[in-house]
């Protein structure tokens, strides 16, 4: 969050409680030495970070810094998460630090405004239709193998099925990760979480909440956002193919990724890179719950699935089925930011810091369903644990914030919004080239060779 862009302070005039300037505050953003600002209050969070059920890195993205706009954005029970906070509560914000900012004034007139509409209330009903319609189609994708047969036929219906229920069961976890629909208070929304990332998907939600967490913290923001971290295969956004030029004297041919990555990002994501970063994290992080609930989902695939084609073509279909799964979350998930800023964190305010990085897509009702509603992705971003069945609604308000502090406020059409991957990875690569030349002196009739 910008530096001195803060709220009124509660301790405003208390003399007993010490003062700190932001000078002092931006010291301590160290691996071992972490303070934040809260409502203009100053807290160390060094050691509780560890201690942060949302994530040590999460929290700490933001040390030095105020993170009181993503503490809103994060939390819905502010009462009794702030009841943790007095224990590492260092004192106040300096008086004359105190700047309130018209963004950040009217963002948060804008999160009391939708409260009040209601709009962070979930429709059970929405939720339960969004259940029933996985599980039938789970169901489905079973008993078609079972009345009908091993042929091509049934086979590619079966599968259709289950790379509907992967994906559309990928958007309820994530919703439930957000706590969006029962809340923090009696972690129904974590149990759910397990079932449908765990039981229901093999995956570890625990692991998905550490990456996701950040990413909505930092979005787009190199050494912060998960989701930046390509550049094994990748260069994105117009800082880091020059950081990667610099470094990297022998390197993969960026500047030709737009033509590779349809090949090798989206159908391998899911069944290769995240499949290898859940199972590490579950047993490095002893998540052994998370552990017991993806045991369980391979038996019963193995069980289900495994009697009726055999092992060895049950575990064929299961990796082609994640391939499917991966290009649809990949190629949703990466059209929202991708094409957007990527840059150098600079402690800009939650609501340029998510407009920087997010944009929608045009919505429509199988916009909405194939995309679990993050055709709304900058709403979204704003408020992480509003339902998304609402997000639609308060989309007029943003767009007409956007408007008055000039930012801009972009919605594409979904096939467009996946040619902007291509493109901006075209134009990536080839800022690339021209730093690769340009650092290692190689000559503009050498380029095909050297690189």
């Amino acid at each position: 969050m910008g530096k001195g862009n803060q709220n009124t302070s509660s301790n405003e005039g208390n003399h007993s409680v010490k003062q700190h300037t932001w000078q002092e505050i931006t010291q301590h953003d160290k691996r071992h030495d972490k303070w934040i600002v809260i409502d203009n209050e100053v807290y160390d969070i060094t050691e509780w970070s560890k201690r942060h059920p949302g994530g040590s890195k999460v929290i700490s993205h933001y040390s030095g810094q105020d993170a009181t706009q993503a503490f809103h954005a994060f939390h819905s029970n502010i009462g009794l998460t702030k009841k943790y906070l007095k224990a590492i509560h260092k004192g106040s914000l300096q008086t004359s630090n105190i700047k309130t900012a018209n963004i950040d004034v009217d963002f948060k007139n804008l999160r009391e405004t939708v409260t009040k509409m209601g709009m962070f209330e979930p429709s059970y009903t929405f939720y339960t239709l969004n259940l029933l319609h996985v599980v039938v189609l789970d169901v489905l994708a079973y008993f078609v193998l079972c009345y009908f047969g091993t042929g091509w036929l049934p086979l590619i219906t079966s599968l259709i099925f289950t790379v509907i229920v992967q994906v559309q069961l990928g958007w309820l976890a994530h919703d439930f990760g957000h706590t969006s629909v029962f809340g923090s208070k009696y972690k129904i929304d974590e149990f759910m979480e397990r079932i449908c990332m765990g039981f229901m998907k093999g995956a570890s939600a625990k692991w998905w909440n550490h990456m996701h967490f950040q990413h909505h913290a930092k979005p787009n923001v190199l050494n912060k956002d998960p989701d930046t971290r390509l550049d094994a295969l990748f260069v994105v956004g117009d800082v880091m193919p020059v950081q990667v030029a610099e470094k990297k004297k022998n390197s993969l041919p960026y500047n030709l990724q737009h033509h590779y990555f349809p090949f090798i990002f989206p159908p391998m994501v899911i069944p290769v890179f995240f499949l290898y970063t859940a199972t590490r994290h579950m047993f490095t992080r002893r998540e052994y719950l998370d552990l017991l609930f993806a045991v369980c989902y391979w038996i019963k695939f193995i069980y289900l699935f495994g009697s009726v084609l055999g092992f060895g073509t049950a575990l064929v279909f299961h990796f082609v089925m994640k391939m499917f799964e991966s290009s649809w979350f990949t190629w949703v998930s990466q059209s929202n930011h991708i094409p957007m800023k990527i840059e150098e964190d600079d402690a800009k305010p939650w609501l340029r810091l998510q407009l920087n990085a997010t944009c929608n897509v045009q919505p429509s009702f199988f916009n909405d369903w194939f995309t679990g509603h993050l055709d709304f992705q900058i709403e979204h971003h704003l408020f992480p644990t509003m339902p998304r069945h609402n997000l639609s609604k308060i989309a007029p308000l943003v767009k007409s914030l956007c408007e008055k502090h000039n930012l801009s406020y972009q919605v594409k059409p979904l096939f467009q919004s996946f040619t902007d991957i291509i493109k901006s990875l075209k134009r990536s690569g080839g800022i690339w080239k021209k730093a690769y030349n340009r650092f290692h002196g190689v000559n503009n009739n050498n380029n095909n060779k050297s690189c």
